[in-house]
C-alpha cells in the first residue's frame, strides 16, 4: 500500500539558481498542518526551525524531477524569482480518496526541508488531486531573522553510525535509516538490520552501480517498548514514532502520523531521505514520496519490502499490481499518470515508448491497482511483486535519472 507517489522526469523552464546567492549552508524546517475533507482542504503553518547544514540539492534548485501530489515553491520576496522547488506526496491526500473523507474531517502533520534563506522569501505550498489540478494552496512570507524560528540539532543530537560515505558529500543523496520500536538495549539489532537493508538496496541496479553517490547513516532513536502498534489487535506500543499497522483500516499498511517527532529525532544528522525500520515480524510497510518509507524488519520478506517502498518514497515509482476489485480509483483513465512506470496511453510518448521491444519492454495491462486501462512496462518487476528480483528496465532508467539529477 502506498500514497500516490509519482515521478515524471521533467524540469521547469526556470533558470538555474546560484545556491550561495540565496541560501546559507543551513536547513529551514517548516511544519504544516493539512486538514479538511473531500469537499474542503486547508493548509496552516505550524512551526519553523533552523538546523545545521543543508543536505539537499545545490544545483537545479528551481527544477523538479518529480511532479508529486504537491509542491513547495520558494520565491525571493524582493522580486518573486523562483529560487527553490520540491515536490511531495502525503497521507492526507491519500485519505481524501477514502469514503471516510466524505463525511469526516481530519488533520495531518507534514514537514518540509528547504535551504535556509539569506533574505525574506515567499513560500507556496499546494496540494493536487489525481487529475493534477491544484486543490488548495497557502503562501506565506518567511523572514530568516524571525525570532520565533527555533534552532535545533546543534546539541543533544541522536547518536548515529555512518554506513556509507559518498564520494562527494555536497552532491550526493543523503539517506537516514531511523530506528522505530527498538529499545535502547536493542540498538545493535537495529544497526544490523540497517546494514542488511542497505545490502539489499545496493544489490539492485541502478543503485549498485551508483553507490558512490549515496551517503547513508543509521540513527538510533530509542523506544520505550519493542515493536509497533496493531490497533486491530488492540495492541498499542510506546515507541519513538508511534507507528502502527491498520492505516486507513488496511491491516498491512504500516505508517506513522507523527512526522514532527520523526524530524526531531533526525535534527542535526546528515539526512534528506528517510527509511524507517520497524522492529516487528508482522508483514507490512508504506512509502510516501519525499517524506519517508517504513518497513518491518523481522519478516522473511523484509529485504524485498524495504527496496520496494524506497522505490516509492525516493523515486516516485508507482505500484504495478492490480486488484480484482479496485477499491480506490487512483488513476483516471483519461489522464496520464505522473509515474514513469505507469501509463494510460493518453501521453505514452512521454513514457517508455522509446524502449518498446528492448529487453521485453512493452505494454502490459493491469497496474496502478486497476485491471484495465492502466499499463506497466514489464511482465514483472520489484514494483509489482516480491518474487521478482530486480527493477525492470523502465524503473531502472527512472531511478538513474533521479540520482543523476541530484548529483550531477
Amino acid at each position: 500500500m502506498v500514497v500516490v507517489c509519482i515521478l515524471l522526469y521533467c524540469t521547469t523552464a526556470a533558470i538555474a539558481q546560484d545556491f550561495d546567492k540565496y541560501f546559507e549552508n543551513r536547513t529551514l524546517r517548516i511544519d504544516y498542518i493539512f486538514a479538511g475533507n473531500r469537499q474542503k482542504q486547508n493548509i496552516a503553518l505550524d512551526q519553523m526551525y533552523s538546523m545545521p547544514q543543508w543536505y539537499g540539492k545545490r544545483k537545479k534548485l528551481s527544477e523538479l524531477p518529480v511532479e508529486g501530489n504537491g509542491q513547495i515553491t520558494v520565491r525571493s520576496h524582493k522580486d518573486s524569482t523562483v529560487i527553490y522547488r520540491q515536490s511531495f506526496s502525503t497521507l492526507f491526500q491519500e485519505w481524501l480518496s477514502y469514503d471516510e473523507s466524505r463525511k469526516g474531517t481530519r488533520s495531518f502533520e507534514n514537514v518540509f526541508l528547504i535551504p535556509f534563506p539569506k533574505d525574506s522569501i515567499d513560500v507556496t505550498v499546494d496540494l493536487r488531486d489525481n487529475r493534477r489540478a491544484i486543490m488548495t494552496s497557502l503562501t506565506h512570507t518567511v523572514n530568516p531573522k524571525d525570532i520565533l524560528i527555533r534552532n535545533i540539532g546543534e546539541q543533544n543530537v541522536t547518536p548515529y553510525e555512518t554506513l556509507l560515505k559518498a564520494k562527494d558529500s555536497l552532491h550526493c543523496v543523503h539517506i537516514a535509516y531511523l530506528a522505530e520500536g527498538y529499545r535502547a538495549d536493542e540498538m545493535d539489532s537495529f544497526i544490523e538490520d540497517a546494514k542488511n537493508a542497505n545490502k539489499a538496496l545496493f544489490a539492485h541496479e541502478p543503485f549498485k552501480s551508483m553507490k558512490k553517490d549515496f551517503n547513508i547513516i543509521a540513527v538510533k532513536a530509542p523506544s520505550e517498548e519493542s515493536g509497533t502498534s496493531t490497533p486491530s489487535l488492540r495492541i498499542w506500543k510506546n515507541t519513538a514514532l508511534s507507528s502502527h499497522f491498520d492505516t486507513f483500516y488496511t491491516d498491512r499498511y504500516l505508517t506513522t502520523l507523527h512526522l514532527r517527532d520523526m524530524h526531531n529525532w533526525l535534527a542535526g544528522t546528515p539526512y534528506e531521505h528517510i527509511i524507517v525500520l520497524v522492529n516487528t515480524d508482522q508483514y507490512g510497510g508504506g512509502g510516501i514520496l519525499n517524506s519517508y518509507n517504513l518497513s518491518m524488519t523481522r519478516h522473511p520478506l523484509f529485504n524485498q519490502v524495504v527496496v520496494h517502498e524506497f522505490g516509492h518514497s525516493f523515486a516516485g515509482l508507482g505500484d504495478e499490481y492490480a486488484y480484482e476489485n479496485e477499491q480506490i480509483p487512483m488513476y483516471p483513465h483519461d489522464v496520464e499518470p505522473w509515474e514513469p512506470n505507469l501509463t494510460t496511453l493518453v501521453d505514452f510518448d512521454s513514457k517508455w515508448k522509446d524502449m518498446i521491444d528492448k529487453k521485453d519492454v512493452g505494454l502490459y495491462e493491469g497496474a496502478g491497482y486497476s485491471l484495465k486501462g492502466v499499463y506497466r512496462p514489464y511482465e514483472d518487476c520489484r514494483m509489482r511483486s516480491n518474487a521478482h528480483p530486480d527493477f525492470c528496465p523502465v524503473c531502472q532508467r527512472a531511478i538513474r535519472r533521479l540520482v543523476e539529477f541530484y548529483t550531477k
